[in-house]
């Protein structure tokens, strides 16, 4: 134990991170996405339509949720900003936090059988613990990024493998996990997510998260007082973490919806959601690469304007179909979008955070990642809003099973394509606002 300490504390990053710990770190994109994402596209559903806990009931334990879990992320950024120990100031909080996040996970699927109240009690108190882990873990690996990579051309060139493993983790959480709780029943389902989850994450861990050299002038803490008021001054930052908000509330709502799409607007079987989200992010893996050439050869703030024009307008096609071949195409359409949001919001962030670095004289990529997933974090409350506005208001009841009123179709088709490029229109708006014109500072 005491040479593997050793180890760690003695890693250090001096150069441009070399191919196999560029990978390695990319790796943690596979697990922490497919927690997040089969999370966000399936809670709902599991909870509404599988234990015959009330809509209404479900939004009120997903706004306490998402009101956890932002007020952790600032909190978290800026202890991880302060933080100094032989080992870095990231590693020892992943370290310590990817355990708790997998088992949490694991048993957010695993509720014992309990009355309705009980399931809500239990629903809390796990995805606490979960949402504990998950901002500890997963902000301290996003607050790794800028300081490994250094460029734009880094940038844009380390996060392909990192947003390529990111989109394998959703596809199996979100496309593969109706197959697995199909086959093995929802405890299955998390049971096999978790360990996969552990093996990963223990991989990047010790592969690819190395920290740099801080000089110790850049790094000093920042009083708390002076950490909100120069993030919150950054005219760049308040428009793009709006602008993420909106965005990210967009997809949310898409994968919250498919679910119910499929069974109640398409009459398919609950394993066809596999292939429209399978659709969507196979088809972002390729436009990963296309649109790290585009940011290449422009600037991150054109290249994110054409990904949420093209992600935009690609969603209004799930209002027209009738079965799933449809649906499918229309979500290698929306791919195209979600790729180019995948790989462009974070390097934008990092260009947000070395000008602010420039202005202060701090890095600070705890803090803004810890603002910007408070904010963010806005999107499951919008989505659990909408999910149970929608569903109220077009008349679901999951006691009916598939004999729903005619008004749920076309209650679940607004949900999934007006709604999301109504949000998707406030972020371009955002995004054009954005000053940071040039590629690199």
């Amino acid at each position: 134990m005491t040479a593997l300490s050793e180890r760690l504390r003695d890693r250090r990053l001096d150069a441009a991170p070399r191919r196999s710990q560029t990978i390695a770190f990319g790796a943690s994109g596979f697990p922490t996405q497919l927690m997040a994402q089969t999370f966000s596209a399936f809670v709902v559903y599991f909870y509404v339509s599988h234990l015959a806990v009330p809509a209404g009931w479900v939004a009120v334990a997903m706004i306490a949720h998402g009101i956890l879990n932002a007020v952790l992320n600032p909190v978290v950024g800026a202890l991880s900003d302060r933080l100094r120990t032989p080992w870095g100031r990231r590693v020892p909080w992943i370290g310590l936090g990817i355990v708790p996040l997998v088992v949490a996970f694991a048993l957010v699927w695993m509720p014992p059988e309990l009355p309705v109240a009980g399931l809500i009690v239990w629903f809390l108190v796990v995805v606490a613990v979960y949402d504990v882990a998950f901002v500890v873990v997963v902000l301290n690996i996003s607050a790794l990024f800028p300081e490994i990579f250094r460029t734009t051309e880094e940038r844009a060139r380390g996060n392909v493998p990192r947003q390529i493993f990111a989109i394998l983790g959703m596809v199996l959480g979100t496309a593969g996990a109706p197959a697995l709780y199909s086959a093995l029943g929802w405890p299955g389902m998390a049971i096999v997510l978790a360990v996969v989850c552990l093996v990963l994450l223990v991989w990047s861990f010790f592969g690819g998260m190395i920290e740099r050299r801080v000089p110790e002038a850049a790094s000093e803490a920042m009083r708390w007082g002076d950490q909100l008021k120069y993030t919150f001054r950054n005219r760049a930052f308040v428009p793009y973490v709006l602008g993420s908000l909106f965005v990210q509330t967009a997809i949310a709502v898409i994968l919250a919806a498919i679910p119910f799409y499929v069974r109640y607007s398409l009459h398919a079987a609950e394993g066809e959601g596999s292939l429209l989200l399978g659709a969507i992010f196979v088809t972002a893996i390729p436009s990963i690469v296309l649109w790290s050439a585009v940011v290449r050869r422009t600037s991150p703030r054109t290249a994110v304007l054409w990904s949420v024009a093209v992600f935009g307008v690609a969603v209004l096609g799930y209002l027209a179909p009738s079965n799933v071949i449809g649906a499918v195409l229309v979500g290698v359409g929306v791919g195209v979008g979600v790729g180019g949001l995948l790989q462009l919001l974070e390097v934008m962030l990092a260009q947000i955070i070395d000008e602010d670095a420039v202005r202060t004289g701090h890095r600070r990529e705890g803090a803004y990642f810890g603002v910007n997933g408070f904010v963010v974090r806005g999107s499951v409350v919008l989505q659990a809003v909408v999910a149970a506005v929608v569903l109220t208001a077009s008349g679901f009841d999951a006691a009916l099973e598939d004999a729903q009123p005619e008004t749920v179709d076309g209650g679940i088709r607004l949900m999934l394509a007006v709604v999301p490029l109504g949000f998707t229109a406030l972020a371009w708006l955002c995004f054009w606002l954005y000053p940071i014109r040039t590629r690199d500072l």
